[in-house]
């Protein structure tokens, strides 16, 4: 049974636990308002354009980053590295997504005047069209058909057919990366009919296109079968080869930005080299900078 001086002691403990309850929840909602008034304390518009093969990173973040952001507005546009690099030198973006370093597309004094962000890294694939079944070429007939020394299929063991050349503009990175690390620097043929920057329509065109062949980011591959992606000298394009250094046709992707004026800007690039992004990054096609072995990155110096 219990008294009276029970019952008061009780009373009180119960009283005592709920004002406890009641400074957790409190606690926590404040945390919480404090956490979302982080999230939204940035404001402000962002604008990137540039790379076609960095694009769809780009837009996926900017997708993620406003979900968490209400207050900041990011526009992306693709058109080449070239025109993104040159955009954001003149102040047209704040952003200017690009698949090579600025000193290839622009004179050394503009180039001086950007900031650098490398913010992934991406694997450049050679993709056929599906019923010439070539799905391998060495680094010497990759140099050659890109080249138009080699014009018809049976040359490298495939049907009698002619070669069709995808090919990319001047001012395209993936261009610039390809030449370098796939063909040796050769000069790349021109097919002006078939001419463009933008790989969807890249892939779309050789689906089409029976004798096709041309070279798109492996971002582009992910969950599409549509066209062959080309081993070359018998490794395969893919995010593992590439970090451990055996696959080579890859580079830096970078965010280049002028000045630190936008807030925003800055902070938005800071959410897409973070930890949280980095599994969509790499489930997208896009390698993490920070898992390339140190052979890969040396062979790339």
């Amino acid at each position: 049974m219990f008294n009276k001086k029970m019952i008061s002691v009780f009373a009180a403990g119960v009283m005592a636990l709920s004002l406890t309850a009641c400074g957790s929840q409190s606690s926590a909602s404040t945390a919480d308002s404090a956490s979302s008034a982080a999230s939204s304390s940035i404001s402000g518009t962002v604008t990137a354009s540039g790379s076609s093969a960095l694009l769809p990173l780009v837009q996926a973040a900017a997708d993620d980053y406003m979900a968490d952001n209400p207050n900041v507005s990011v526009t992306t546009n693709g058109g080449g590295s070239g025109t993104g690099l040159k955009q954001v030198a003149d102040g047209s973006v704040d952003i200017g997504d690009s698949d090579v370093f600025a000193a290839e597309k622009l004179d050394a004094t503009t180039a001086a005047s950007l900031t650098d962000h490398e913010v992934a890294t991406i694997t450049m694939a050679a993709v056929a069209n599906k019923s010439l079944g070539v799905t391998n070429l060495t680094t010497q007939q990759l140099t050659d058909i890109f080249t138009a020394k080699i014009t018809n299929w049976k040359e490298v063991g495939g049907p009698d057919k002619a070669i069709v050349l995808v090919t990319r503009p001047s001012s395209s990175g993936t261009r610039a990366l390809f030449k370098k690390w796939a063909i040796g620097g050769a000069d790349e043929a021109s097919n002006s009919a078939l001419e463009t920057d933008d790989s969807g329509t890249l892939m779309q065109t050789i689906q089409d296109n029976d004798g096709a062949i041309g070279y798109v980011a492996l971002s582009y591959l992910v969950n599409n079968s549509s066209v062959t992606a080309v081993a070359i000298d018998n490794v395969k394009p893919t995010l593992e080869n590439t970090y451990n250094g055996t696959y080579k046709v890859w580079g830096f992707e970078h965010m280049y930005t002028k000045g630190s004026d936008n807030a925003a800007a800055q902070d938005f690039i800071k959410f897409i080299t973070g930890d949280t992004f980095s599994a969509k990054m790499e489930a997208m096609g896009y390698g993490v900078a920070s898992k390339m072995s140190s052979t890969a990155v040396s062979s790339h110096k």
